[in-house]
């Protein structure tokens, strides 16, 4: 006990010193804005002006003295939001040694290190989903209050069925009983008791495996794996406390299961189908594609003692089938929210996703509208971030170039604000 103390003492004095206080008011010249990217407006030779974090309007001109941030040679948009990521941990060949190995306290040291990765990559709002529950909360709290520099972080709890993806595979029996999450279930009635304990836990949303999942050490397949009555248990009362639910998902029984079920959204979909697109347009629900989880891990599986064989065996076959699920649910109208999976990535190389979906079909444009727009709608905060208009937190990034016409630019962020903090300093 007195070692976590001393731990959790450490870890405040680490990063108190990280909340900046930031001028009363703060002008950002831009050169070129995209304000809303849902009208593809491009504006040119404007002042956004920040007070206490939000937009408290945008002028026409260079105006305003004092702290002026010139961004006049730069494109600037709204900060970026990735659906899907996980912030404790990041994948290597030591990964499946760390889970056992790693406190709760040291993966909430790497949370504070991949946070600052991935802000200062744009990434001013992210969803974690599947994260040890106090150490995502902590950080999650964490970089609200400024005592840590990162995004915005939505959390969610897991809930997945015993035995399959979210469950614990191939370490001995006393270290599975030891780790295994309590808000595994069996059954409709202990998925609600699931939920439940989740949101008692503080999930901000649930996260739930429908089918199998390449990263399970076990060669279970990509199917489905809970029934239509555990899914169908969790939403409800997921929804009935006001949560949204992710659903993993590969196979096309278990897409097409969880949609049936009423979840918010379909994580991957690598396996969809054209009931499925009918689903998702029915239901509303969004498809969260993760094409560079699906490009790290066919990467992954090629180089000797990173994963297990039952892993490489998935891998190899699924990496190169994501980017076609998208170009089929984009053809086919589906709500398209931006996501990596990173953790299964490096932190911070988030913006890699975008070339991937436009090698799927989407214009650049259309990317930017899935890490801002869209992924605000999708994430029920599209009155606070998304856009650029006053009233909206000031979550606001820049690059030199032309995302347009080089969605790769993103990949270099020029400046980044997160809540009115400066991140990434411009020239920096």
């Amino acid at each position: 006990m007195k070692k976590a103390i001393f731990a959790g003492l450490a870890l405040v004095a680490l990063i108190q010193p990280a909340a900046a206080q930031e001028p009363a008011t703060t002008y950002i010249h831009a050169g070129r804005l995209l304000a809303d990217p849902a009208s593809g407006r491009v504006e040119t030779n404007k002042t956004i002006v920040v007070t206490a974090g939000k937009i408290a309007e945008i002028r026409d001109g260079f105006a305003g003295e004092g702290n002026v941030v010139d961004l006049r040679d730069q494109f600037v948009m709204p900060g970026f939001i990735d659906s899907h990521v996980h912030l404790t941990f990041e994948s290597s060949p030591t990964s499946r040694l760390d889970a056992v190995t790693k406190s709760t306290v040291d993966q909430a040291f790497d949370g504070v290190v991949f946070a600052k990765r991935t802000v200062r990559a744009g990434f001013t709002t992210v969803v974690d989903l599947g994260s040890d529950p106090q150490a995502i909360n902590a950080l999650r709290d964490a970089t609200a209050t400024g005592k840590v520099v990162g995004p915005r972080i939505i959390a969610a709890g897991g809930v997945a069925a015993h035995g399959g993806h979210g469950d614990i595979h191939g370490y001995r029996q006393e270290i599975i009983d030891l780790f295994r999450a309590p808000t595994l279930c069996s059954g409709a009635d202990d998925c609600a008791r699931a939920v439940r304990l989740a949101v008692q836990q503080g999930a901000d949303v649930i996260k739930t495996a429908s089918t199998g999942g390449v990263m399970s050490n076990t060669a279970a397949g990509l199917g489905q794996q809970m029934s239509d009555a555990e899914l169908v248990a969790i939403v409800d009362t997921a929804h009935r406390l006001g949560r949204k639910v992710a659903a993993h998902a590969h196979g096309t029984d278990g897409v097409n299961a969880a949609l049936r079920a009423g979840v918010d959204s379909v994580e991957h979909g690598t396996y969809l189908d054209a009931e499925s697109i009918r689903l998702f347009k029915a239901k509303g629900s969004y498809l969260v594609p993760t094409l560079l989880a699906g490009d790290t891990v066919a990467r992954q599986a090629e180089t000797a003692d990173w994963m297990p064989a039952a892993v490489r065996a998935k891998a190899r076959t699924v990496g190169p089938l994501m980017v076609d699920a998208l170009r089929r649910a984009h053809q086919g109208g589906v709500r398209i929210a931006f996501g990596t999976d990173s953790a299964v990535s490096k932190h911070g190389e988030n913006a890699r996703e975008f070339a991937l979906m436009v090698k799927a079909g989407l214009t650049p444009l259309e990317t930017i509208k899935s890490a801002t727009v869209w992924a605000a709608t999708h994430a029920g905060l599209e009155t606070e971030i998304g856009t650029l208009a006053a009233g909206k937190s000031a979550d606001i990034v820049a690059v030199k170039g032309d995302p347009l016409t080089d969605v790769r630019s993103l990949e270099t962020m020029g400046f980044v604000m997160a809540r009115g903090v400066v991140v990434r300093a411009a020239g920096e």
